[in-house]
């Protein structure tokens, strides 16, 4: 492919300039020069080659070195989430996450926002159910701020009571415009069903009954028992050397305090024992519909043949059995696809769509009949062919930016799949035959035992099953 082009043709010839903040100014203007050097902006398999230490305050440290352009993107990612929130009062790691930048001890949110804005640069911290992630971004010049500030926020967040009491009011009003989305609606009463007393029961902000029982002492003492260096992984990509992350994280994190690894018991996901169905009334035309299971961890060896027969089977877009079947010979739904969401615990596989009232059941008929098909026998060539030549091709655009690199590189480290995980994904996803994607349709796929939930109409939608 040729990256070749001219700063002209990049900037344009018109009388318009163009506005940019430092950051992206100078982003912008380095693009147009290695665009018209050709060199090559996306990482390739082989250059992902990052080096790896631990501080002696046990913080685990990954560092891509990336000289294309001039920016460094600093991610950590604590290994707290939702799924440790204290029973009963879920939406505790997400409000900690959410209150990180609101102040420090040193510095205001307001004066958190100006330094990083004034270089262009962006600081954010954000919680989902197996970990929490903070991260900076500054051009390289600007490093040290980003050091500073992403330091700051993780090592003495000040928790401000009148922000404890803002943000949770901003999220109790976000959950209040979600109760109006069957979407939404949907997919919080199939978690409940499926992840019965497992803590991914409960959405990663809470429900407006778990928050309104979270004191600000609850926040400050899970940041106290699970904000530690040794729970951290600190991934370092971009215009930096190894050197220069080692003397950088040395002196902005060294003086973080390890404590005892908090406890982490093992939950095991209770099966779907007989078919569970729950109906939630609202006035629609149409019906909303999630159907599915448990489902498998991410270091499940069967992720890869899993992930080829789920695009078969639904994730593919148009090419997968449930678009051609259920949108295109049958006309029932805009959109369908289904997912397995794979995480340190198992996680869950369902089937998600909007259909007309009347042809409710007719829908889960029909979805529920390509999960059997897709059990009972073997896949196409080209079906296989498709799946894994789309899977391998798309790979490349997840690691396709800094910010990406850092996030993907520190799952990776987090859920222990080994660096060399970039190179063999592909030859992973190669292996796969079409006796695995049975196999695993048969072992992973439940057509007889699952949850069902229906938002709209029920009295019209007159649910069979």
């Amino acid at each position: 492919m040729n990256h070749k082009t001219s700063p002209a043709k990049c900037f344009g010839s018109g009388p318009r300039p163009i506005r940019m903040g430092s950051l992206a100014r100078q982003t912008f203007w380095a693009l147009c020069v290695a665009l018209s050097m050709g060199v090559p902006l996306a990482a390739t398999a082989a250059d992902i080659v990052p080096v790896k230490f631990t501080t002696p305050n046990g913080m685990t440290v990954v560092v891509l070195e990336q000289h294309f352009l001039p920016i460094v993107e600093l991610h950590a990612l604590v290994k707290a989430g939702s799924a440790q929130d204290p029973p009963e009062k879920a939406g505790v790691a997400n409000l900690v996450a959410s209150l990180l930048d609101e102040g420090t001890t040193s510095r205001s949110s307001k004066q958190l926002a100006e330094q990083i804005d004034f270089v262009g640069g962006s600081l954010s911290a954000q919680a989902s159910e197996d970990f929490t992630t903070a991260s900076a971004r500054t051009l390289r010049k600007d490093i040290d701020l980003g050091f500073t500030l992403l330091a700051d926020i993780l090592q003495h967040p000040a928790f401000p009571k009148q922000e404890f009491e803002r943000v949770r009011s901003q999220i109790l009003g976000e959950i209040v415009s979600d109760n109006d989305d069957p979407g939404h609606v949907a997919m919080k009463a199939f978690n409940q069903l499926v992840f019965q007393n497992h803590p991914y029961r409960w959405p990663v902000h809470g429900t407006d009954e778990t928050l309104n029982k979270i004191s600000l002492s609850d926040i400050q003492s899970f940041y106290a028992k699970e904000y530690l260096p040794n729970q951290v992984i600190l991934t370092i990509v971009g215009d930096v050397t190894v050197e220069q992350a080692t003397s950088l994280v040395q002196t902005y994190f060294g003086s973080w305090k390890k404590g005892p690894a908090p406890p982490r018991p093992v939950r095991k996901q209770p099966n779907i024992e007989k078919k569970t169905v729950q109906l939630i009334e609202k006035d629609l035309t149409q019906s909303t519909i999630v159907l599915g299971h448990s489902g498998i961890t991410r270091t499940n060896p069967d992720f890869y043949a899993v992930t080829v027969m789920n695009h078969v089977l639904g994730a593919g877009g148009f090419s997968s059995r449930l678009m051609d079947s259920i949108r295109d010979k049958q006309g029932l739904a805009y959109g369908i696809t289904s997912h397995y969401d794979a995480r340190a615990m198992p996680g869950s596989f369902w089937i998600n769509l909007q259909t007309r009232t009347e042809a409710t059941n007719q829908a889960i008929t029909s979805a529920l009949t390509e999960m059997k098909a897709i059990r009972e026998a073997p896949v196409s060539d080209q079906e296989l062919a498709e799946a894994k030549s789309f899977l391998m091709g798309s790979f490349p655009l997840r690691l396709d930016s800094t910010a990406k690199l850092a996030q993907v590189l520190g799952q990776v480290e987090f859920f222990g799949l080994g660096f060399d995980y970039f190179s063999q994904y592909p030859k992973w996803i190669d292996r796969v035959t079409k006796e695995d994607v049975q196999r695993v349709a048969k072992q992973y796929l439940n057509p007889q035992l699952y949850a069902l939930v229906v938002v709209g109409n029920v009295a019209k939608a007159k649910v069979r099953h």
